[in-house]
């Protein structure tokens, strides 16, 4: 019982974290300059950061185990498609670096959350 319970509290936390990192990177995005190459990185970081959150939601409901962890894979991809982003973000000196490392860890963390509760759901060992 007691197992199920911190499960559960981890599942309300790790919702509430992805859920502040998407308002986080939302304010982020607005403060980048407004040339052509920021609006377009930014909204291609919007998109798939919006969906790291957005696939774990709709997992919540998900049919089947394959349908479930389908949804985590998905938010997995993103997760990594949006370090890619802020990396370029980083690396073209649009903004300052110090901003953009605590959202690179974020993501680090959560893509972690994401490849060892698919791991863990796929019934594999970790090696």
């Amino acid at each position: 019982m007691e197992n199920q319970k911190d499960s559960s509290k981890f599942k309300v936390e790790f919702k509430k974290r992805l859920y502040t990192f998407v308002l986080k990177m939302i304010e982020f995005i607005d403060k980048l300059p407004n040339d052509n190459v920021s609006r377009r990185i930014g909204d291609q970081l919007l998109r798939s950061g919006t969906s790291i959150l957005g696939n774990y939601i709709e997992g919540q409901s998900a049919s089947s185990k394959k349908d479930f962890i389908n949804f985590f894979n998905h938010s997995l991809k993103s997760a990594n498609e949006s370090k890619l982003w802020f990396a370029i973000i980083r690396d073209s000196k649009r903004t300052k670096d110090y901003i953009v490392v605590w959202f690179l860890k974020e993501l680090d963390e959560i893509a972690n959350i994401f490849a060892s509760s698919i791991i863990t759901l796929k019934g594999k060992n970790k090696l």
